[in-house]
């Protein structure tokens, strides 16, 4: 066996069972040190840059730019410098260790303690193991007693007795293989799961982000998506996937066009060029499947729309004294006024210190029971219109800024994204979104909210309105405020009482500054 160490696609976060591959940043025969970035991968809304938790020569890349590649699945080959040239050492390990790492099944479905390197597993996923994505860094400590921890022999095939040093040597190898098959990035711990268990979930058509774990901290269980396997909602949403060629016996067999199948769309490959839509009677023009930034905006609103009980409320605003405000300061100060938007995420965050209600998360406890986590502290995204879509970075702390460095994050924030360098801390760790679609002409919005946060506020755009202003008819420029909130989390008292104080501070913006 070689001395060729394999490197495992991470979890990028959040339990995330696949990522498309942008490019390559290497080649086969380069020369690479550990933390080099090696490849661009595309996992929910953000591009990251994957280093390399190993120096030496580039031998096999597994995968093709713009292809999809299973977490825990083979990234890359690297022999060690000085190593000799020879097979792969973890490929047959890894794929031997995955599905042995989460043990038997009880009868109630928790995996057996019968297997020590799967129980050990377990109980760092539940505690919110360490283990991160090489070179985004690890707490002091964490993965020294993970290596020494021995694999269970049985689990791995057999092997002539070699000498003391050679036994350790490969057991350390597997060990490698086996931590970087359960690797994260820090900041995301979430209600993570087994690879076995992400792998029978994307078997079997199970959304894992739609489950309430069973587990310690809502771990995610194998019983949990064996009881989502069952439950008669999963085989509703799975029949959109498989053809369904009774609905037209006459005709020659076609791509499926059954509800949501162009949600799934048939690989160009293939499907005929001249390919009709059986319920339209219209040509197929083009089919794409959707992958990345979209995919991860269905996946997310369509959870939102599941799973939040939501109400709108909306409200005329006179923005005309904010504009004369910002006016005056731009003719003083050009070139450090703040935009539009630093001042109503100024006024946004005094008006969530009021009325926290709007600043929080519903998670479910241990016990099924729902909790109302409140937060010390505001994490304010805002919506960014980029070439691959809509993104939302959060501004961290934001209560804390004032409103030319909230600017200066928007500013910083909107570029990194466009860029598509974003991390995803600065794109999954909001707890209220401001959204400008005014920006698009339009006047309101019933947003959907950002899951799992539990409101987003709108701003339309501000034009020229008839206006009464001390009993006399006046042109003003007025927009309109819109609050999209979760009716768990609070009555429409609390949702209107927020609002209006946006409102009061849109109006009367030196009011509110000269008070914060």
């Amino acid at each position: 066996m070689g001395n060729t160490k394999v490197f495992l696609l991470p979890d990028l976060g959040e339990g995330l069972t696949e990522a498309d591959l942008v490019s390559w940043l290497v080649a086969v025969g380069d020369e690479i040190s550990v933390d080099q970035p090696i490849a661009e991968v595309e996992t929910a809304k953000s591009m990251v840059e994957v280093p390399s938790p190993y120096a030496g020569t580039v031998e096999i890349l597994h995968g093709q730019p713009g292809e999809t590649l299973d977490v825990g699945k083979p990234l890359i080959s690297v022999r060690p410098a000085g190593a000799p040239a020879g097979a792969v050492a973890g490929d047959a390990a890894v794929r031997d260790a995955a599905p042995r790492e989460a043990g038997g099944t009880s009868k109630d479905g928790t995996d057996t303690g019968g297997d020590a390197q799967g129980e050990a597993y377990r109980e760092e996923e539940k505690a919110g193991s360490g283990n991160v994505l090489i070179g985004y860094g690890t707490p002091a400590g964490a993965g020294i007693t993970r290596r020494t921890r021995a694999p269970r022999r049985a689990a791995f095939p057999a092997a002539p007795e070699q000498d003391s040093a050679g036994r350790v040597s490969a057991e350390e190898r597997t060990m490698d293989d086996l931590i970087l098959l359960r690797t994260r990035v820090p900041g995301r711990l979430g209600a993570v799961i087994s690879p076995l268990v992400r792998r029978m979930a994307k078997n079997n058509g199970v959304d894992l982000g739609s489950l309430n774990g069973s587990g310690d901290r809502g771990l995610i269980l194998r019983r949990d998506v064996e009881a989502a396997m069952t439950a008669p909602q999963a085989v509703v949403e799975k029949a959109p996937e498989a053809p369904t060629p009774a609905t037209e016996p006459s005709r020659a067999p076609e791509p499926s066009t059954a509800s949501g199948a162009d949600v799934l769309p048939t690989p160009a490959a293939d499907r005929a060029p001249d390919s009709v839509d059986a319920r339209t009677g219209l040509g197929v023009s083009r089919r794409e499947p959707v992958k990345g930034i979209r995919k991860a905006v269905a996946a997310n609103m369509t959870r939102s729309r599941k799973e939040i009980p939501e109400a709108t409320v909306w409200v005329d605003v006179d923005a005309t004294a904010l504009l004369d405000l910002r006016a005056s300061l731009k003719a003083a100060q050009p070139e450090s006024t703040p935009g539009l938007m630093a001042f109503l995420a100024r006024f946004v965050t005094a008006g969530l210190k009021r009325y926290p209600e709007l600043n929080t998360r519903i998670v479910t406890a241990d016990d099924g029971s729902l909790e109302l986590v409140s937060f010390d502290g505001i994490n304010l995204g805002f919506a960014a219109q980029t070439d691959r879509g809509l993104v939302v970075p959060s501004i961290r702390r934001a209560e804390s800024l004032t409103a030319r460095e909230l600017d200066g994050e928007i500013r910083r924030l909107t570029a990194v994204v466009r860029e598509s360098k974003a991390t995803p801390q600065e794109l999954g760790s909001g707890t209220f979104t401001l959204n400008n679609y005014g920006v698009f002409g339009v006047d309101g919005s019933a947003a959907i909210i950002n899951h799992p946060e539990v409101a987003i506020l709108g701003i339309g755009r501000i034009i020229d309105k008839p206006w009464v202003v001390d009993g006399q008819l006046a042109v003003r420029k007025v927009t309109e405020l819109t609050l999209t909130f979760d009716h768990r989390v609070c009555d429409g008292g609390t949702a209107g009482g927020f609002l209006r104080f946006v409102a009061d501070a849109v109006e009367n913006p030196m009011g509110l500054l000269t008070d914060l």
